[in-house]
């Protein structure tokens, strides 16, 4: 039965295998620490990125404290791996994922939710209530900073508020407000700009509801394109960059080259097509296409999806030709959902397999 082991070779693994550079990703983890640890600020890493406790540990050995994450099944997934200083950074709406939060918050009482309105606010105050759970979950008002995905408009904050103060199962700590739609603008001034415009949105809010008399200890936000203007600002207080770990050739070609690609999929020739075209195992299965196709990591080669199993290189006149066996590595065009796709991270250095780590919460989108 084909079971990789540590100490193994990665040119003895079969394909498409998601592969690390050690190296490369502690480096990541080291330039993110020197950056942002001087300025004071928490650093919360958000693990929708990587969906590994043992990388939410690793970060936080390195200085990061707790860990995000979207989405109620990851957060079970989390804490049940010994992993719990979690704030689930989405809305939690509805019967069935209350109730999975109240289960969740029954064992783990380090986890930490968002709301966007008081309908959301009081259903799960109601159903801790009807737990027998008294202890409030700390709560985080989630604010819509420009992105118009989810939070409530910062007009509306005072009022809820003042409705959460009126729910004892709740405890309200602070704001959250992600500028999502600024972590990839290629123009570095132009993002900053708009990034501190968000910030004075998110902690101007702050201070209203603080002068109002409400608790906000805490002022959350960032991603891996905008966390270094944002800790700039006096009033945030935590930052919640993911992708810097692996990078992407998204944010690469965003913010540059500052942090490396170090997580890449590690694929085969399968069939050649032409002089200068041949056929790999990576497809839509393998590499998602929602921001852009990924690249080879030999940049002369062009990639194509051919389908759901493969993919395409193409290559110029005098590049060297690739034939039916040799292996490439292609570097994701958005790493969230890829690494969703794959079972394991084989995490090498120098070409020798030194770890292997489950991707803990793959699939868990509810």
């Amino acid at each position: 039965m084909y079971s990789p082991k540590v100490g193994d070779q990665v040119s003895t693994l079969d394909t498409p295998s998601m592969i690390v550079d050690l190296d490369l990703m502690d480096a990541n983890i080291q330039k993110l620490m020197n950056k942002l640890l001087p300025t004071g600020l928490n650093i919360r890493p958000h693990l929708k990125t990587t969906k590994s406790a043992v990388l939410a540990k690793k970060l936080n050995q390195a200085g990061a404290k707790g860990g995000c994450v979207a989405k109620v099944s990851e957060a079970e997934v989390m804490a049940a791996l010994g992993f719990d200083d979690l704030l689930i950074t989405c809305e939690i709406v509805g019967p069935a994922k209350v109730a999975r939060l109240v289960e969740l918050f029954r064992n783990h009482r380090a986890i930490r939710t968002v709301v966007d309105s008081e309908v959301g606010a009081s259903a799960i105050n109601d159903a801790l209530a009807a737990a027998g759970i008294d202890e409030p979950i700390t709560t985080l008002i989630d604010l819509d900073v420009g992105l118009h995905r989810t939070g409530v408009k910062p007009e509306g904050a005072l009022a809820l508020a003042k409705h959460i103060a009126g729910l004892k199962h709740l405890r309200l700590i602070g704001v959250q407000g992600y500028e999502g739609h600024l972590q990839h603008l290629h123009d570095k001034e132009d993002r900053r700009t708009q990034c501190l415009e968000s910030m004075r949105i998110l902690t101007g809010t702050a201070a209203e509801l603080r002068d109002a008399g409400f608790n906000m200890e805490v002022v959350t936000t960032g991603g891996t394109g905008t966390a270094e203007f944002c800790a700039t600002v006096p009033g945030v207080t935590e930052l919640q960059p993911g992708s810097f770990i692996f990078m992407d050739t998204d944010y690469r070609n965003a913010v540059g080259t500052f942090y490396s690609n170090s997580l890449t999929i590690l694929s085969t020739v399968v069939s050649k097509q032409g002089p200068r075209v041949v056929t790999i195992d990576s497809g839509l299965k393998s590499l998602t296409t929602d921001s852009g196709l990924a690249e080879c990591k030999d940049r002369r080669y062009e990639y194509g999806v051919l389908g759901d199993e493969q993919g395409s290189l193409a290559w110029e006149e005098g590049t060297p030709d690739l034939a039916v066996g040799d292996r490439v590595e292609m570097i994701p065009s958005h790493i969230d959902p890829t690494i969703n796709l794959h079972d394991f991270y084989y995490a090498h250095r120098a070409g020798v397999i030194e770890q292997i780590w489950a991707v803990d919460s793959r699939g868990k989108v509810q």
